[in-house]
């Protein structure tokens, strides 16, 4: 009983009390039981403390005492004491169905990260830009499945902002974006970069040029990706750069709409090549500024790689110079 109390007492101690008294909150609760789940499993499994503790590998006595804790911890009795042997109370019934699923749920999470990080069939979660989905990535996994036919990928397709912030939240393992991020939290890498055409309507009064300086098109209305794309960003640059902004008429999430906008005659836009031609537009080159965009690979600052990860990051960094097709 006194060890039981002092129990108790540790449990609503040090200011961590809610303010109705001395009951923990749930989550600290959970933190003081976690440890001496799987201790309880293997009594009430064998309902013998000697016998538990040698198949769980612990002193009797550490198991002994673990198992006054948890009653004390829980406010309950779990088992009924019969000189060596033990039987569970019903309320002790009634915790190891609940146990039991918690620690065959604990099992099966670990396994699954297990997995994750399995060097030939291990998971890879992997972000990219909208503008890369129809080609370049499609393109990239190919070539790395060659190599490695079992690495399983998450594949998430965004903009670039929304990226990062997977990536920071730690959802994403790597993500594929334009521009290169430039943060101290992450690490980014320049892998290539694409030129950007001012697509224009198939009858509109530059429609006849192969090249236009981005100046000559100062006065047309704008199509454009919606704030926070990187094109987006890319575009209001390039057109700061040649001496005005633009008079934006319609925003969009996806590049091929745009294109598409374009080709009714809603307006004009930058955009990068197309992976099949677009009927309705014409796609001129940009000779000032220089309208390109870079793209690079970001991944976490100190974030550790699992076998598959470091593998496949190896694989795009190889390709610097060659990502696109």
């Amino acid at each position: 009983m006194v060890h039981q109390k002092r129990s108790a007492a540790r449990l609503s101690s040090a200011g961590d009390t809610e303010e109705g008294g001395g009951r923990r909150r749930p989550e600290d609760v959970v933190a003081v039981l976690a440890p001496r789940l799987a201790q309880f499993a293997g009594v009430a499994r064998t309902e013998h403390v000697t016998r538990a503790a040698q198949e769980l590998g612990v002193p009797q006595s550490t198991l002994s005492r673990a198992l006054v804790r948890l009653e004390a911890d829980l406010g309950v009795e779990l088992f009924a004491r019969r000189g060596r042997t033990l039987a569970l109370t019903p309320a002790g019934r009634a915790f190891l169905g609940s146990v039991e699923r918690a620690l065959a749920e604990v099992g099966r999470a670990a396994e699954a990260v297990r997995a994750d990080a399995d060097p030939a069939v291990g998971k890879v979660a992997f972000g990219f830009l909208h503008t890369m989905g129809s080609e370049t990535v499609p393109g990239l996994l190919r070539a790395f499945r060659a190599d490695h036919p079992g690495i399983r990928f998450s594949l998430v397709q965004n903009h670039g902002e929304a990226m990062l912030e997977r990536l920071r939240a730690g959802e994403l393992d790597l993500c594929l974006t334009a521009p290169v991020p430039d943060a101290p939290d992450l690490v980014a890498r320049r892998l290539d970069e694409q030129r950007l055409r001012l697509v224009v309507p198939e009858d509109h009064r530059l429609s006849g040029r192969r090249r236009v300086r981005l100046a000559e098109a100062a006065e047309e209305v704008f199509v454009t990706l919606e704030p926070g794309y990187g094109l987006r960003r890319i575009t209001d640059d390039l057109c700061r750069q040649a001496g005005f902004r633009p008079r934006v008429a319609f925003e969009g999430e996806e590049a091929e709409t745009l294109r598409g906008l374009v080709a009714a005659g809603l307006g004009v836009a930058l955009l990068p090549p197309p992976a099949v031609a677009r009927p309705g537009v014409v796609e001129l080159s940009v000779t000032a500024p220089r309208a390109v965009r870079e793209i690079g690979v970001a991944w976490l600052e100190g974030r550790h790689d699992t076998p598959p990860v470091a593998a496949f990051k190896s694989f795009l960094l190889s390709r610097r110079g060659h990502l696109l097709p």
